[in-house]
C-alpha cells in the first residue's frame, strides 16, 4: 500500500468517526462546533508529539543503535531527526495555538496558564533541536564519520572500537568531546520537551471523563 494510500484511508477513517458522534460538530451550540475542533487539534496534535518523542528517544532509536553499524545508524538518523523535530514542532505549535485559543490568558486559570507554559516550552525545545542543535550534530557527524572512515573504523555496531582508538588518537578524542557536547544539548532539549508533554498529559486526563 503507497503512502497517498494510507494517508487517504486514514483521514477516511478520521471523518467518518463524527458520524459515531455527531453532536461533537452538528447540532450543537452556536461556536461550540470551532470549540470542538479546537479540543479536537490539540488533543491529535499533543498525542502525535508525545508518541513519537517515546518512540524516537527510548525504542526506535536505541534499538536501532544495538543493531546497526554506526555509520549507517548515523546516516539514517540524520534523515529522520529533522522529520521527526519537524513533525513535533508542527504539533506543538498547533498545541499551543488551540489550548491559547480555549483558554484565552486574560481568562485562564492558574493551572491553564501553567499548562500553557508547558506547551510553550515544548515548542521552544523542539524548534532549538530543529533549528540549532540537530543541524549542528549531523554536521559534526559527518565530520567524525571521515576521521573514522580513514581509521577502518565505521562497521562495527556500538561504541567499542571508537573509544578504543580514541584513546590513542587525540584527534578522534577531540571531535569525540565536541560531537557528545552538541548531542548531549540535543538530547537535553527532547528529554525537556518529552517531560513537558508529560506534565501536560496529567492535566488532560484530569479532564477526560470515560
Amino acid at each position: 500500500m503507497g503512502w497517498a494510500t494510507r494517508f487517504v484511508a486514514a483521514v477516511c477513517f478520521f471523518a467518518a468517526g463524527v458520524l459515531f458522534v455527531p453532536e461533537a460538530l452538528l447540532g450543537s451550540p452556536s461556536g461550540a462546533g470551532a470549540v470542538t475542533a479546537a479540543k479536537l487539534a490539540h488533543v491529535l496534535s499533543f498525542a502525535t508529539s508525545w508518541g513519537a518523542a517515546l518512540w524516537a528517544t527510548f525504542i526506535g532509536g536505541i534499538i536501532m543503535f544495538k543493531n546497526l553499524p554506526r555509520h549507517m545508524f548515523g546516516n539514517l538518523q540524520s534523515k529522520m531527526f529533522p522529520a521527526y523535530f519537524t513533525l513535533i514542532s508542527a504539533c506543538a505549535a498547533i498545541s499551543v495555538a488551540a489550548f491559547a485559543y480555549l483558554h484565552p490568558w486574560k481568562t485562564a486559570s492558574t493551572v491553564e496558564r501553567y499548562q500553557l507554559g508547558f506547551l510553550l516550552s515544548a515548542l521552544g525545545c523542539n524548534l532549538s533541536n530543529l533549528l540549532v542543535f540537530t543541524p549542528m550534530t549531523i554536521e559534526m557527524m559527518k565530520k567524525r564519520h571521515k576521521i573514522e572512515r580513514d581509521l577502518s573504523i565505521m562497521r562495527e555496531v556500538g561504541w567499542s572500537k571508537n573509544q578504543q582508538v580514541a584513546k590513542s588518537n587525540p584527534t578522534l578524542a577531540a571531535m569525540n568531546k565536541k560531537f557528545g557536547m552538541i548531542h548531549g544539548l540535543s538530547s537535553l532539549a527532547n528529554i525537556m520537551s518529552f517531560g513537558s508533554l508529560a506534565m501536560h498529559s496529567w492535566y488532560l486526563a484530569s479532564k477526560l471523563e470515560l
